[in-house]
């Protein structure tokens, strides 16, 4: 335990090691269906509320949970956000304390969008959600109060690669962004074929895992030859043209060397990408303990750089 940065040696000491297999992700999914989408909580300052999006020609219905200031007059950047969860399990709710925060301290609209699951729904169903989201975002930003020019992407884990790769596609699709928000985002599915890496060190996502997630989601072999960029963005052989990143990731974390690799491919491609490595800190340490020092330094530095390219520092 004494590996991990001080701040974290508790919560490491007591997550259990365990692989996501496809039993627990249905258990995980089967649960989250019994308890149904939870009533929008109460916030001073912000409005809550779900809203249902039209079938599109690529996809069917879809929830967004939508975070707005509740007293701006004037139209307020926008952060598309998309969940974690390997893209097997997850809901726009995992994230709501942090969004609340987010959307309270920048004055922002936050909108969280419940996408599709692989392997149910595998590559390109999530990513053809996360689109329809965004392009609503676009269409309807008089009616939201919101600054068409002033949109970002983000995301965690898993969603922080749907991020990336939403970026890349509204890119080539001509639909503009100010910005992409990558918490220790998951980029290559050819991580998977590495057999240097040891799981001794990691949390909540391990090498098993990751080749399950990758497998579900691509619907084929991870590393196979014909895997689009857009669902694994580590395989664009081109990055110039796209917003600004913010990227952090913790060292031990499977995700790092694919992160680092991708931050340092941006800025060769004259992409502006401020990259927090976090010594010692396991995948998703600042979602588990959230009140420790270190995550809430990586956080700051998060929110910090989305104020700064959304709309001035906080």
């Amino acid at each position: 335990m004494t590996r991990f940065h001080p701040d974290l040696h508790a919560s490491a000491r007591f997550i259990p090691r365990f692989t996501w297999s496809p039993t627990l992700v249905r258990t995980m999914n089967f649960l989250a269906r019994v308890r149904g989408v939870p009533r929008p909580p109460r916030a001073p300052g912000l409005v809550i509320e779900d809203v249902q999006l039209p079938a599109t020609a690529t996809g069917p219905a879809l929830r967004v949970r939508v975070y707005r200031p509740a007293l701006r007059t004037e139209p307020v950047p926008a952060m598309l956000w998309m969940h974690g969860g390997g893209f097997l399990f997850g809901t726009p709710e995992f994230d709501e304390v942090g969004n609340i925060e987010t959307a309270r301290e920048l004055g922002i609209l936050i909108a969280a969008v419940d996408y599709r699951l692989a392997p149910r729904h595998p590559f390109p169903a999530p990513l053809d959600d996360c689109y329809a989201a965004l392009a609503w975002l676009h269409a309807n930003a008089d009616n939201l109060n919101v600054l068409p020019g002033r949109l970002a992407v983000g995301g965690s884990s898993a969603g922080a690669g749907l991020a990336a790769g939403l970026a890349l596609m509204a890119r080539d699709r001509g639909l503009p962004l100010a910005f992409q928000l990558l918490l220790y985002p998951m980029l290559d599915d050819r991580t998977v074929l590495r057999t240097d890496l040891r799981d001794d060190d990691l949390r909540l996502w391990d090498t098993a895992s990751n080749r399950y997630g990758w497998s579900a989601y691509l619907g084929k072999p991870p590393g196979s030859a014909d895997v689009s960029p857009y669902a694994a963005p580590a395989r664009c052989a081109h990055l110039a043209g796209l917003p600004p990143a913010w990227m952090g990731v913790g060292t031990y974390d499977l995700f790092h060397d694919e992160d680092l690799d991708y931050a340092r491919r941006l800025t060769e491609a004259g992409v502006p990408c401020e990259v927090q490595v976090v010594e010692a800190a396991y995948h998703g340490f600042d979602a588990v303990s959230r009140a420790v020092a270190v995550s809430r330094a990586f956080r700051a530095s998060y929110v910090a750089a989305l104020g700064r390219a959304l709309r001035g520092a906080p």
